[in-house]
């Protein structure tokens, strides 16, 4: 069985997406939770992970520790990853890995972060640019392949790579076009995904870096996390 490395469910957008992916396909895997620890994480996450950062997969003496090669890896054995019509699979391969490297603006102003509500000070030209093209792009998925997903009519890695934004969706209240907002909504509204909230509001841990972050970018409407221990 998979051993899946990741951090705190409030926080980790990088984590979420072998996660959700693993769940979608009802692949079986451990989930080993190691939340940030500012100073050390580093340290305690190198005890698993190469890199030093999650989220990173076991499989018996194969690690593998990016959220692409998971995808990847997991493909491999399990083809349902990826859409299997040829250019469907080009397209969401294409779109997972701009979402892989791209989107600085996105990342910089709205950090996830599943259980607050913030009201953003301003969407500057840098952050309306990522959202436009998230617009563009679900939208071109979604049309183009007919939905309901982003390459079709199957949860595929696509979508697991943009899982984050619909929760950044949520939290920041980000404004996208009719058809985008409704596949975002349709992601938060997955079984798997309220899973991922719910377990992310009843964590007690604070990352304050990543906090510091929201309350930088906007005026916080209401936190709804268990309280801090």
């Amino acid at each position: 069985m998979y051993e899946l490395y990741i951090g705190n469910k409030n926080y980790s957008s990088w984590s979420l997406r072998p996660w959700i992916l693993l769940r979608e396909l009802a692949i079986p895997f451990r989930e080993h939770v190691v939340p940030f620890d500012p100073g050390t994480s580093w340290t305690k996450f190198r005890a698993f992970s190469p890199s030093g950062k999650v989220p990173c997969l076991v499989d018996g003496d194969t690690v593998v520790w990016d959220s692409l090669a998971i995808a990847e890896f997991v493909a491999e054995r399990h083809p349902a990853a990826w859409p299997r019509d040829p250019k469907a699979r080009a397209w969401a391969r294409c779109a997972a890995a701009e979402m892989h490297s791209g989107f600085t603006g996105l990342r910089q102003r709205c950090s996830m972060n599943c259980g607050l509500r913030v009201r953003l000070h301003e969407v500057p030209s840098v952050l309306q640019r990522d959202l436009d093209r998230i617009d563009e792009l679900w939208s071109e998925g979604l049309q183009r392949f007919g939905g309901p997903f982003l390459a079709g009519a199957s949860f595929t890695a696509a979508d697991a790579f943009f899982a984050p934004v619909a929760f950044r969706v949520q939290t920041y209240g980000l404004v996208l076009g009719a058809t985008a907002a409704e596949y975002a909504n349709r992601l938060l509204a997955r079984p798997a995904m309220r899973d991922w909230a719910q377990a992310a509001l009843a964590e007690t841990w604070r990352d304050h870096e990543h906090d510091d972050e929201a309350r930088a970018s906007g005026t916080i409407l209401e936190d709804l996390r268990a309280p801090a221990r």
